[in-house]
């Protein structure tokens, strides 16, 4: 890639007491190149900022270049943080899955909201996954020289047939040997399957977790674990996918099949290897897997074992609530409606604090057209809805799951601001148990 492609890494933050905020950076500044290389993406910019002499050719906020000479101790960070991890654009994805939740939304959005990524770099650095269809030789050579692992790989299906018909792309059909450079090299990957009822599930479903059980033996697994996730799908989509939405007795069915296979492979390798996400065990209405089940969560950003963690750890933080809170307060808690029943304990437990009540608002996403919804896929218009008219209490506290990643917005672009302006109410959104409790008793 040429370097005319690559734009200066823009700094959106500066780490106090750190030696970039010592030299002075400021948000606005971008860094043209390290000791003459034009970092692509975080990756360089991490890799060539280990050295212990720098030297970076910096583009300040009123357009003026510099040069800055820096001497720190080996793996020193500088204390910088950037606009976008990527410098010389995102690598798009080049298939059409019909059950890709990109293609399923509804048309006249951001424009920024339909671009498919399928970069290697992401799911290094943010564990997003990929398909491995769109790599260039150029950066399966990088992947191998910077020793790119573990990357998140969407596997799908490992027969080439049913994997080309589900990504569309005659590409697709090189899975197992793609995984096989991975073993080779020594080098790992998480990977997913979504199922698709009537496509690959079933026979298919349990060849391909056996194929990918099959290089995870080894002084390195090339497959470390594989996350089962149910399709979802939105009312906006295709009406010619070929898709049909997972049923309780579908998810019954999978759940029975993957727990044989979990027997079999703790057996056989020593753990469950194949994992499913939670929202299988809530579609089904059968309870959660214990605590223990779950190993050391290696897929929990794929929802696998999120609400036995999040169960835990209020658990934990819940030893110390307060008898008694004063002033006394009201809250309304929004959840999706698929964990209605597994946080019944957390909702318990708050309850009995004296001058705190809690109550849970579960809902499902009219929005999205589903009738059992995770919290995550609430959108603004969905909670608009579901609360509008309601006595709200205090406040409403809102997992902040349902709000885009570093944005105060929801999927469906409705800002928390606007929200709480339609509902007369404030809004108060919280990431994860201890944010939870610090608002409920604060």
């Amino acid at each position: 890639m040429s370097d005319i492609t690559i734009r200066p890494a823009r700094i959106s933050k500066v780490l106090p007491d750190s030696i970039a905020a010592e030299i002075g950076f400021e948000p606005g500044d971008a860094i043209v190149s390290i000791n003459d290389t034009r970092p692509r993406d975080l990756i360089d910019y991490q890799f060539l900022c280990a050295d212990e002499v720098l030297q970076l050719d910096v583009l300040d906020a009123a357009g003026k270049t510099y040069t800055v000479e820096i001497e720190k101790d080996y793996d020193e960070d500088l204390g910088l943080e950037f606009e976008t991890a990527l410098f010389d654009g995102l690598i798009q994805c080049n298939n059409r899955c019909p059950f890709c939740f990109i293609d399923q939304q509804p048309p006249g959005k951001r424009q920024s909201l339909y671009l498919k990524d399928d970069d290697y770099r992401l799911s290094f650095l943010y564990g997003s996954y990929l398909t491995l269809t769109n790599l260039t030789q150029k950066e399966w050579q990088r992947i191998e020289q910077m020793r790119l692992s573990p990357l998140y790989v969407s596997v799908h299906a490992t027969e080439p047939e049913i994997r080309v018909r589900l990504l569309k792309n005659p590409r697709a059909a090189q899975i197992l040997e793609q995984i096989e450079w991975f073993r080779e090299r020594r080098l790992q990957i998480h990977a997913q399957v979504v199922v698709c009822p009537g496509i690959n599930d079933g026979v298919h479903l349990e060849r391909t977790l056996l194929d990918l059980a099959k290089f995870y033996p080894g002084e390195v697994p090339a497959v470390t674990s594989v996350a089962v996730v149910p399709v979802g799908l939105t009312r906006f989509r295709p009406d010619e996918d070929e898709l049909i939405p997972v049923t309780p007795e579908k998810a019954a069915e999978v759940i029975a099949q993957v727990k044989a296979l979990q027997q079999k492979f703790r057996q056989q390798l020593g753990t469950n290897f194949a994992w499913l996400a939670d929202e299988w065990f809530l579609v089904a209405g059968e309870d959660l897997p214990p605590q223990s089940h779950y190993e050391d969560y290696p897929q929990i950003d794929n929802g696998v074992g999120s609400i036995r963690l999040f169960l835990k750890h209020f658990a934990s933080a819940a030893k110390h609530l307060p008898l008694r809170v004063e002033p006394s307060r009201r809250f309304i808690w929004v959840v999706g409606n698929a964990v209605e029943k597994a946080f019944q304990p957390i909702l318990r437990q708050l309850n009995q604090v004296n001058g705190l009540r809690i109550d849970m608002v579960a809902l499902c996403s009219h929005y999205w057209g589903q009738k059992i919804s995770v919290t995550g896929l609430l959108t603004g218009q969905d909670l608009l809805e579901g609360l509008y008219g309601k006595d709200l209490g205090n406040a409403v506290i809102l997992p902040a799951v349902m709000l885009k990643y570093g944005e105060n917005c929801f999927l469906d672009d409705m800002t928390v601001e606007e929200l709480s302006h339609k509902l007369n109410i404030p809004i108060l959104p919280v990431r994860g148990v201890e944010e939870l409790i610090d608002t409920c008793i604060k």
